[in-house]
This record gives structure tokens, C-alpha cells and sequence, in this order.
């Protein structure tokens, strides 16, 4: 997931749980128009119509949030409301039914949505311990995150971080490559684990992920600072100490 998607879901939920629902609507809508595979957001934009009286689009979210999730319990619920409300009994009653019969089978399963709630919880009280310099700390509470949200680059890549800061660049970069299998488009992963490479004391292998950079992203910033950092290191240092 990249940065501006993650901060787009941070907004949305932050104002959906203050019930602030103008500006939850506003951000979701912008999550959906760029990724339709959340099924929480759906489930939220169906509440937030619901509580607008728009009863058809908030049947169509809970509904789109159960066919990416139908295991999704609150959807569920919520979309049996929507029905009774519509005076569609039957079909409420089914999809009630259907929603109880699913929690009876599997009633120790997490729901996705709170499942990464969780993990960024976890990811919260690492940032914590790694800004304190508590790193055996901080790497611990990165693998619970990851342990319950496996997909989520964001907070492999801080463990990636903290474990080259400890000194286990061979762990670190492990990391970074499952974080570029999983996405070659995250291109934070792929500045970072030019960093690991130069600190395990591959410089050659750092000076090529950084040119594929801005193969890749021409302008970045990140890339074209380290790149010159490690072609030049003291002519950059000369132009620092002039301009301070």
C-alpha cells in the first residue's frame, strides 16, 4: 500500500469513528476511486449513507463490501438493517441468517478490518521503542504487526530499518526483498534497502537499486541525495559546511 493510500485510510477512519461523516465520506470515496479491494471502507460508506437516509447506495456498499469479504459479519448485519429497512424482509432474514451461521462455525476468526487495526496498534508501540533506541524492543513488536498483517510493506519495511540499525544487515535485507517481491512499485522499499546495501558495505549493488530509482521515478529526491552522497561524499560536504 502506498503512503498517500495509507494516509487517505488513516483520514477516512479517523473521522468515521469521531462520526464526522461529511469528511469520512469525502475521504472514502477517494479510497474506492483508487482501490476497490477494502471491503471495510464499502462497510463504512454504507453506514455513512444509511445515516444520510440514502438507503439504495448504502445497500449497494454493504453489499460490494460482502462480495470482496463474505465472511464480513458487520456488513452483514448492517446490510439486514438496510433491507428491513427497504421492507425487503426476506432477504434480510437470509442474510442475518447466513451472517450467524458463519459466526457459529468460525467464532475465534478476526475480521479483517480489526485484524489491521491491530497490527498498526502493534506498529504504533514499535515506533515507539525504535525512536527510544529500544530496537530488540521495537523489532519484536514489528513481527507481531506483521504477523497479523503480513501484506502490509509499511511496517515491513520499519522492521527492515530497525534490524540494519541493530547491525543484522542480512535479516534487513531479507526483508527488503520480500518487501519488493511483494510490491517492485514500492519505491520507499526500494531507497531503504539501498541504504542496507551500502551500510552491509555493498556499495556498487546501493548505487545501482538508487539509478533504478530514477530509472523508475526520475526526480526523487531520496535517490539523487544518496547517490551523491556516496559518489561524492566530500565535495557534498564541502557544499553543506559553505552553506551553514
Amino acid at each position: 500500500m502506498d503512503e498517500a493510500l495509507r494516509q487517505l485510510l488513516t483520514l477516512s477512519r479517523g473521522y468515521f469513528e469521531k462520526k464526522q461523516w461529511a469528511e469520512a465520506e469525502k475521504y472514502l470515496t477517494q479510497v474506492v476511486e483508487q482501490n476497490q479491494s477494502f471491503a471495510d471502507v464499502y462497510n463504512m460508506l454504507g453506514v455513512v449513507y444509511h445515516d444520510q437516509g440514502q438507503f439504495a447506495r448504502a445497500q449497494r456498499a454493504f453489499e460490494a463490501a460482502l462480495r470482496i469479504n463474505p465472511a464480513y459479519t458487520d456488513a452483514a448485519l448492517n446490510l439486514a438493517i438496510i433491507y428491513n429497512d427497504l421492507g425487503k424482509y426476506r432477504e434480510a432474514k437470509e442474510v442475518y441468517s447466513a451472517a450467524m451461521s458463519r459466526q457459529r462455525a468460525t467464532p475465534n476468526k478476526m475480521d479483517p478490518y480489526v485484524r489491521g487495526k491491530i497490527a498498526n496498534m502493534y506498529a504504533d508501540i514499535a515506533n515507539v521503542f525504535a525512536s527510544s533506541g529500544m530496537l530488540d524492543e521495537a523489532i519484536a513488536e514489528y513481527r507481531r504487526a506483521l504477523e497479523l498483517g503480513p501484506t502490509f510493506v509499511d511496517i515491513r519495511l520499519k522492521l527492515a530499518d530497525a534490524l540494519r540499525d541493530q547491525g543484522e544487515h542480512h535479516e534487513s535485507l531479507k526483508e527488503f526483498e520480500a518487501i519488493l517481491k511483494a510490491n517492485p512499485n514500492y519505491l520507499p522499499g526500494r531507497v531503504h534497502y539501498g541504504i542496507t546495501l551500502y551500510s552491509a558495505g555493498r556499495k556498487a549493488d546501493a548505487i545501482a537499486i538508487w539509478e533504478d530509482v530514477l530509472a523508475r521515478n526520475p526526480g526523487n529526491k531520496s535517490a539523487e541525495m544518496y547517490l551523491r552522497l556516496v559518489r561524492d561524499p566530500g565535495k557534498e560536504a564541502t557544499k553543506d559546511g559553505a552553506n551553514g
